[in-house]
């Protein structure tokens, strides 16, 4: 009889014994599963010199190593505002080693008091290459408080082609377009179909035709794009001192959100 006992008392210890462990086995993987939620991501400021400072590029590129940035005024002061910002491309003419020079052209001109982030890369060879505009654009939005939903793309002759390029390739990226006197090709207008851009051109353009323009608006407006299109009937290429100083573009332009 004792023998029995003793062994219901054993049968019984055992039970408890494998409940109590599958319990604490249940308890550890809770904690195992707890530990694997990842935290809640940080909205990180880092502060910024205001005014135009030169960058180099931290991701290696095939022609860009520079970019000029411009951050206006109060952006250290506003740690919880996003700001809008400006990826501006420069000609042919300013292509090379010295970044300084970015400041004397374009948008660079008039940027200074406006209440927006510009980046002007620099392309030291070739031609602009949207893949290497890419990596720029991974970079600086990764490092500036931007609002992501007003992040908008001008460039003017060689960096009015590269605005047509980049922002038909990557047409997500961006709130709206502002493409002077460039070209691109009609094959890819469906993707801007129905993004908001500005186009300018000079008439009397002899170094990129007019028509460049001229097409790529036709085309878009066949889509049923509401593109705008300023044509001066004078001014030669330089299309783009009389459209950067258009207060009406930057009224626009800081309206469009994607």
């Amino acid at each position: 009889m004792k023998k029995r006992k003793s062994k219901n008392f054993v049968y019984v210890f055992l039970s408890l014994f494998l409940v109590l462990t599958a319990c604490s086995k249940n308890e550890t993987k809770d904690l195992v599963d707890e530990d694997k939620t990842p935290p809640p991501v940080e909205d990180k400021f880092t502060p910024q010199d205001a005014g135009f400072s030169f960058k180099k590029l931290a991701t290696t590129t095939d022609n860009i190593t520079d970019y000029l940035m411009y951050i206006p005024e109060g952006y250290n002061e506003k740690k919880t505002y996003k700001w809008p910002i400006v990826f501006f491309l420069h000609g042919v003419g300013e292509m090379g080693a010295n970044v300084s020079v970015l400041k004397q052209v374009g948008l660079s001109k008039v940027v200074q008091g406006k209440q927006f982030i510009m980046i002007a890369p620099l392309c030291n060879k070739g031609w602009w290459n949207p893949a290497a505009l890419e990596k720029l654009y991974k970079e600086v939005m990764a490092e500036l408080h931007v609002d992501t939903t007003r992040v908008y793309l001008t460039g003017l002759s060689m960096g009015g082609y590269g605005t047509w390029d980049w922002g038909s390739y990557y047409a997500e990226h961006f709130a709206a377009m502002v493409p002077i006197c460039g070209g691109g090709s009609v094959d890819r207008m469906q993707r801007l179909k129905s993004m908001p851009i500005w186009v300018f051109h000079s008439a009397d353009d002899g170094t990129v035709n007019v028509s460049e323009s001229r097409v790529l608006v036709d085309a878009l407006k066949k889509l049923g794009s509401n593109v705008k299109y300023t044509e001066y009937p004078d001014g030669g290429h330089d299309a783009w001192t009389r459209a950067y100083n258009t207060t009406e573009l930057y009224t626009w332009l800081l309206q469009q959100h994607k």
